[in-house]
Order: C-alpha cells, then sequence, then structure tokens
C-alpha cells in the first residue's frame, strides 16, 4: 500500500466502493485522513463498513469542511451527465480527483525522482504497460505494475527512489488527474471510444493528451493523425518527444521496419522480435517500440530490451499462448469481445480453427471479412452463433458448436488432420461472454482448462503472469 500523506488531518469525502476505491480509502487512512465514503450499492457500502471505514451518504455531508472528492473512475464527471456527488462538490468549490492524482501528488511529496512511466491510448496500453514491466524486471529493476491493469495504484508497494512505477492509466482515470507527471508518459494512438463517458472525439483526444502534456518525456505514436498533431504541438512547445512507428519512418525515435525496430537517429537495429510469438502481429510493433522508447529513457541498454522481449509470456486472455497439442498451436485470445478486437489475433495466423460467438455486438463479424480467407473452418458458440453462421456462409467452412467444450474438442479434432505447418486455435470471440461466462476472463480460464485437458497436451513454460 502507498500511504497517502498529502490530505493527513483533513476530511476527504469518496465516493465508489468497488476495488480500487477500497484500495483508495484504505491508502488514505493509512496516512492519518479524515475519510468519510459512500457508494450508490448498498452492498458495497456494507463491505466498506466491514472493514473499518466510516461510512456516509454524501447526501448529508457538509462539503464546506471536505478538503476533495476522491472520485472512482468509473462513477460520470462529466458525461452523459455528472454523478450527483459531483453536483454537491462542484457546488462547494471542492475538487474532485481520483486515485492516480493521490499517487501523483504523494510521489512528489516522498520520492520524486522514482522513476514513473504512464501508458495510455485507445489500444495496445495494457500489453505496453505489461510489456515495459516485464522488461525492467527482468533487468533486475524493481518494478510495480498497476493502475488501470491488475493492482490498483495505491495498493502498489510503498514509494521508494529506486523503485520502478509502470501505470496503465485509462481516460476515466486521467480526467480525474489534472497534476500528472510522470517521467516517461506514452500515448499510444487514438481512435474513437468511450464517448458516452467524455461527450465527442475532441474532449476524449485532449483528456488523452494531458498524460503526455504533463510528462518530461512524451512517447507518441504517430500512426493516426490526432496523436502525429499532438506529437508535433508538444515537440513545439519545447517538450522533449520520442516518436514511434509500426507504419513508417521516424528521425526522432522507434519505428518497425519487418520484425526489426530501428532508432531513427541513427539508423541502426536496437532490438527484433522475430520469433517471440508474445509478439506476434503488426499491432505488436508499435506496442513494442513505446516500451523500448520507455526503457531506453530510464536507462536500460538495448540488450537488456531485447533479452526482456524474448522472455516475454503475454497478457493472460490477449493472444495468449496457451500451448501445443502436437504441431497444433492454442491461443486464448478471450479478451476480444468485438471484431475490431479480435482483428488483430486473425491477422497474425495464416491457418486458423476459429472459436467465435458469445453475446454479439453491432456489426457482428461482418468488419472481419477480409481475415475470412485465414480461417480454415470456424466453430460458433453462444447466442451469436445463427448470424455468424449467416455472414460466414460461402466464406469460410464452420459449424454450430453451441458451448465452448465442443468447440475446442472439435477443432482440436480438425487441426490435428490438418497438413499445414502450425494450425492454431484460436479463441478470438469478437463477443461479450455474458449469455454463457460472467466475463471475458472466465470464459478464458474455462478455454484453457480444456486445452490442458486434452491428451498430449503441452503447455508453453512461463504462462502470462500479468
Amino acid at each position: 500500500m502507498i500511504p497517502i500523506t498529502t490530505y493527513q488531518s483533513k476530511k476527504v469525502a469518496l465516493f465508489g466502493l468497488g476495488g480500487s476505491g477500497l484500495a483508495t480509502a484504505g491508502a488514505l487512512l493509512a496516512g492519518g485522513c479524515d475519510v468519510v465514503a459512500w457508494d450508490d450499492n448498498p452492498a458495497g457500502v456494507e463491505n466498506a463498513k466491514s472493514r473499518g471505514i466510516d461510512v456516509c451518504d454524501l447526501r448529508s455531508c457538509d462539503f464546506s469542511k471536505v478538503s476533495a472528492l476522491v472520485l472512482a473512475p468509473g462513477v460520470p464527471l462529466t458525461h452523459p451527465k455528472p454523478h450527483w456527488s459531483v453536483d454537491l462538490a462542484n457546488a462547494a468549490n471542492v475538487p474532485i480527483i481520483g486515485d492516480i492524482e493521490l499517487f501523483a501528488r504523494e510521489r512528489r511529496k516522498i520520492a520524486p525522482d522514482a522513476p514513473f512511466i504512464a501508458i495510455t491510448g485507445t489500444n495496445g496500453k495494457s500489453t505496453t504497460t505489461a510489456l515495459i514491466a516485464h522488461i525492467l524486471a527482468h533487468a533486475g529493476r524493481d518494478v510495480q505494475m498497476g493502475g488501470n491493469i491488475g493492482r490498483a495504484v495505491l495498493s502498489l508497494d510503498a514509494l521508494q527512489p529506486d523503485r520502478y512505477y509502470v501505470v496503465e492509466c485509462s481516460s476515466y482515470q486521467i480526467d480525474l488527474a489534472p497534476g500528472l507527471d510522470a517521467g516517461v508518459g506514452i500515448l499510444l494512438n487514438l481512435s474513437a471510444d468511450h464517448l458516452d463517458r467524455h461527450g465527442d472525439m475532441e474532449n476524449y483526444s485532449a483528456i488523452k493528451k494531458r498524460l503526455v502534456d504533463g510528462a518530461q518525456i512524451a512517447v507518441v505514436g504517430v500512426d493516426d493523425k490526432r496523436c502525429e498533431k499532438i506529437a508535433a504541438d508538444l515537440a513545439q512547445a519545447g517538450k522533449t518527444v520520442i516518436e514511434i512507428s509500426q507504419r513508417k519512418m521516424v528521425s526522432n525515435g522507434i519505428y518497425a521496419s519487418g520484425t526489426g525496430l530501428i532508432d531513427g537517429a541513427t539508423g541502426s537495429k536496437v532490438a527484433d522480435i522475430a520469433n517471440i510469438g508474445s509478439l506476434r502481429g503488426a499491432h505488436n510493433a508499435q506496442n513494442t517500440a513505446a516500451a523500448i522508447a520507455a526503457c531506453r529513457a530510464v536507462g536500460l541498454t538495448n540488450d537488456e530490451i531485447q533479452a526482456g522481449l524474448r522472455t516475454f509470456p503475454g497478457l493472460v486472455h490477449r493472444m495468449e499462448q496457451v500451448g501445443h497439442l502436437d504441431k497444433v498451436l492454442f491461443i486464448n485470445d478471450s479478451k476480444a469481445t468485438n471484431a475490431e478486437a479480435a482483428a488483430p489475433a486473425l491477422a497474425s495466423f495464416d491457418h486458423i480453427f476459429w472459436i467465435a460467438g458469445g453475446l454479439a455486438k453491432d456489426g457482428g463479424i461482418e468488419p472481419l471479412h477480409q481475415w475470412f480467407p485465414r480461417i480454415a473452418k470456424a466453430y460458433l458458440i453462444g447466442e451469436a452463433a445463427p448470424d455468424f453462421s449467416a455472414t460466414l456462409s460461402g466464406e469460410a467452412e464452420f459449424e454450430i458448436s453451441g458451448e465452448l467444450e465442443q468447440a475446442v474438442t472439435n477443432a482440436a479434432h480438425d487441426a490435428q488432420l490438418s497438413d499445414h505447418s502450425e494450425p492454431v486455435v484460436l479463441l478470438s470471440p469478437a463477443c461479450a461472454s455474458f449469455d454463457q461466462f460472467p466475463n471475458f476472463e472466465k470464459r478464458g480460464y474455462a478455454f484453457k482448462d480444456l486445452a490442458m485437458g486434452l491428451e498430449g497436451f503441452q503447455p508453453i513454460e512461463g504462462a502470462s503472469k500479468w
């Protein structure tokens, strides 16, 4: 835990008592703060009360005596309309902040030299965060990783000058962190997302930009127009900017050329991701470029970085290599809950026995049409199976398996009969899981358990830990 002493002996109101909210309340209490907390969910209130947290309906709170309202990131700040607790705080001119802001303030006070790498972007931020943390840890650094991935940021180990903090930041968290000041800030890319929460693309982009605005060194992907402009504006303002690209050469950063990652300033190769299965796919070139730029910025050598890349196991449920059955590779991409998220996996393999389906999103799998020639056969599960079968009809062979267990069994059997050099059984559902599983994690673990139960299955060593 990171005790928050910046509000010592002051009163702070906290709304939102999920995992990060409970961690925040504990950190504030450990730092000597007077915390009063609430949630719209009675079960959350009772849980907090059982943990010794002072709970009180904030509608009855005297906000004139409150120094800050700490808001859980999932609670609406501005759109579609402010939460009632936000209205109360605004009426009393009480600052509204989140756990990332508390972390940033405490770091400035306790350990301003502690290396702090913050990562955001519409896509790829979890993989990039995990990759950076892995490279640093493999190189012997004391690393803490959290934020929007894994552990809540204030549940990480206490601040120390030589402890590295690698923190994934969602747009919700950045919106509540006006003082965010990472040593290295990474903005990977921007595309339309969470517009119901942020109003429009302009506001969403502006919120994401805050992370690199406040960073000492800004690492910015330049493969989309919005980020390209952000990088140019930051450079013009005198900020140290490192550009990254998977599509074009850059002179002041890292770009991909095939499987090689090139230093644009020197033209020399700094790393190579050939034969690194966990970094397969063009989308991972940008993630790797960002990780290299960040790790070099905090002092790692190219050799240390390459060694870390070679041993990266990947993220659980995101193009996760599970293991082999003879020559058949099994990939768990359960986190792909819509067509856009499934596209990188389909683009990364040539001969796919594809398990897809669940609770369909708007548009179904039609956006994946360009990848259908790579599908040897599809195994359709859940509520989406009839609609997906209609889309695939005449485009790729398929069966309606119904349940995941039947799909894994049939896909494994058919893939073993393939004459391709590396057939792949791929769970990349392009659907939410809620018709058959409580979340995509449960679905992914079920897939892994079923695969590992196949006779002769060989798990890949060094399973994903993030």
